[in-house]
């Protein structure tokens, strides 16, 4: 499945969007599905994706690609069984291919009637990307290859699903050393002002850039242990 971050032309959020298209044929005619096909004899699944994505729907620039799960319950497709793997694919903001007419870009939050589990499949791509976003470099497969702050921080508010400080996720991606200003300004906007700098992603590559983010204990209980510890200094 594709998905992208649609910033919005108009004052208002970005949104977090996913490629489906409508099905011409039963079961389930008429409702929207995920792209997909079979796997050739002669190619690997990521070859397959790349190929059925760029000869169906048109896309061609993911810049990242990952295998999501194996969808293999009994009855999640009417008549003879199918196993299905769904991988995850990012496209880039600012990215906008030409898509048949029987394809669209839905907001994740607002899917209309899918066919089969493919709602199940889209939100837990949703999932994985939110979470991906907290302890690696991922967010480079969203952005531009040059951005503004404020710019990135729509990209991560629409995919997080919550506003997020750009003064704190400029700190976090910059000690995590992500962020390389290009010594450029983004153009002025309509009220003037200063010009804001430029940045880019220093890697385009997915790594793992804060291991232990998921594990950290509640803020509350971080404190508590601190006090604890300080106790014992003193007591010793």
């Amino acid at each position: 499945m594709q998905v992208r971050c649609a910033t919005s032309p108009a004052p208002g959020p970005s949104s977090l969007q996913v490629l489906l298209w409508r099905r011409a044929l039963d079961p389930h005619v008429g409702r929207w599905s995920l792209p997909g096909g079979r796997l050739r004899p002669d190619e690997d699944v990521e070859t397959s994706i790349r190929r059925q994505l760029a000869e169906k729907v048109d896309v061609t620039h993911l810049t990242h690609v990952e295998q999501l799960a194996v969808f293999s319950a009994p009855d999640r497709v009417p008549g003879p069984r199918v196993v299905a793997t769904a991988f995850l694919g990012l496209v880039p903001a600012g990215v906008d291919p030409v898509i048949p007419e029987d394809t669209a870009w839905h907001d994740l939050d607002a899917l209309p009637r899918t066919a089969f589990d493919h709602e199940a499949i889209a939100l837990r791509a949703r999932d994985r990307l939110r979470a991906k976003l907290c302890y690696t470099n991922l967010g480079f497969a969203l952005a531009p290859e040059e951005f503004t702050i404020s710019s990135l921080r729509e990209l991560y508010s629409a995919a997080l699903g919550y506003r997020v400080s750009a003064t704190n996720l400029q700190r976090v991606l910059a000690r995590r050393g992500l962020l390389a200003p290009t010594g450029g300004t983004a153009p002025p906007g309509r009220t003037g002002g200063r010009p804001a700098a430029l940045f880019s992603f220093t890697g385009d590559g997915m790594q793992v850039t804060d291991p232990f983010a998921v594990f950290r204990p509640p803020a509350r209980q971080r404190d508590g242990s601190k006090r604890q510890q300080a106790g014992r200094s003193r007591a010793s």
